[in-house]
């Protein structure tokens, strides 16, 4: 999981669990207020960001925690 202390940053490879399985991907962005992204409304904060991230395999993006990415190198 990433640390709440160390920020992900554009162009960092990261890996996330769907559906039981590691998906990797590149984050995007780093979102820190209401924004629309990934095909829905994201309540993203400061205090509370997400992160915008394209999957490697199909090329779509995603939105997700922090908690739920891990760095991957």
């Amino acid at each position: 999981m990433a640390d709440k202390d160390k920020k992900l940053t554009k162009g960092d490879h990261v890996t996330w669990q769907s559906h039981g399985k590691d998906i990797g991907g590149t984050v995007v962005r780093r979102i820190e207020r209401r924004t629309e992204a990934g095909g829905r409304t994201v309540d993203a904060s400061r205090e509370e960001p997400q992160y915008e991230v394209k999957s490697d395999k199909s090329g779509r993006t995603a939105v997700h925690k922090p908690e739920s990415l891990r760095r991957s190198d």
